[in-house]
């Protein structure tokens, strides 16, 4: 296979999507297991697994907007839009993405392997029919950025926090709420068939409404929910400075990154209107990737040093 031609298979599969699979850690991270290498390993070849099936619904997805496409002045460059692969290549890497990925779900388990179908059945009625439905459409996102959660709960063995599954679930509907803003914004209704029932005002109420449950959410993981204890070399120095260390909050500190990392996405969407792709917005927006990693080098310090 050509250099070219491999690169272009990659930018089909929306290889630089895949960081949205990372919620798959979830459960082994905020379960105190991270550093357990078996668990570790296990977690990440469900990850692996879910980017193919990511993948695939991404290609299905191309595959049923071809049409339409080619007549858009952005998606049109994409490859299957282009030309640069065609119908019977984009069918065939669906088939082997979709058959490979569940083919190795069931060495997991047939929970997991249920899951997967559940997940890549969503995305094949989300593509062919529930995207045109307007607030059903960013439902179907959340519910695919839980399904992901659910999926490192069940091949690690630990339990997810009900208010992180909440702030997982009202997260991903304020991403998914922002994104349609910012393509009713910036290419109007004509940029998906479900902004026809979408009025800005609306999806404004959206936004602010999941931006605030988020916070809250989030907001009752920190206080309700105690760390998990983890043995390290620091933790009989800090029981000796404080007694009740492990007993006090110490996950609220984060609260005012996760309020300002929702502020800074908003600044974005609505000054710089990058709302449509968010995986360029976490990736190379210098103050918002700078508010994650600190957040999540708070998180694992306070997890697992502390």
């Amino acid at each position: 296979m050509k250099k070219g031609k491999f690169y272009i298979i990659l930018k089909t599969l929306r290889v630089n999507q895949w960081i949205k699979n990372l919620v798959v850690f979830t459960a082994v991270i905020f379960s105190g297991h991270l550093f357990e290498l078996d668990i570790t390993l296990t977690v990440f070849y469900a990850f692996l697994v879910f980017c193919l099936l990511s993948s695939a619904s991404y290609v299905l997805n191309d595959i049923i907007d071809y049409p339409y496409d080619k007549k858009h002045p952005v998606k049109k460059n994409r490859p299957i839009a282009s030309g640069k692969i065609s119908i019977p290549e984009a069918t065939f890497i669906l088939f082997i993405l979709s058959i490979f990925s569940l083919v190795v779900s069931l060495f997991f388990s047939v929970e997991f392997f249920l899951l997967c179908f559940i997940f890549l059945l969503l995305h094949f009625f989300y593509s062919l029919y529930l995207k045109k439905k307007p607030v059903i459409d960013i439902f179907v996102i959340s519910f695919s950025f839980m399904m992901r959660a659910f999926a490192g709960e069940i091949v690690s063995g630990w339990h997810i926090p009900i208010w992180l599954i909440l702030t997982i679930f009202f997260g991903s509907l304020f991403m998914a709420a922002i994104k349609r803003q910012a393509e009713l914004s910036v290419r109007g209704r004509s940029a998906r068939e479900s902004l026809f029932n979408y009025k800005a005002n609306f999806l404004d109420f959206l936004t602010y409404t999941f931006a605030t449950t988020t916070i809250i959410s989030y907001s009752f993981y920190t206080y309700l929910e105690k760390p998990p204890v983890v043995q390290t070399v620091f933790t009989d120095f800090f029981k000796g400075i404080f007694p009740d260390f492990e007993a006090r909050k110490w996950f609220m500190i984060t609260i005012p990154l996760i309020v300002y990392g929702i502020a800074r996405y908003a600044q974005l969407l609505y000054e710089k209107a990058e709302g449509e792709r968010p995986e360029k917005i976490v990736t190379t927006d210098i103050p918002l990737l700078a508010t994650i990693i600190l957040w999540g080098v708070t998180i694992v310090s306070l997890i697992y040093i502390f």
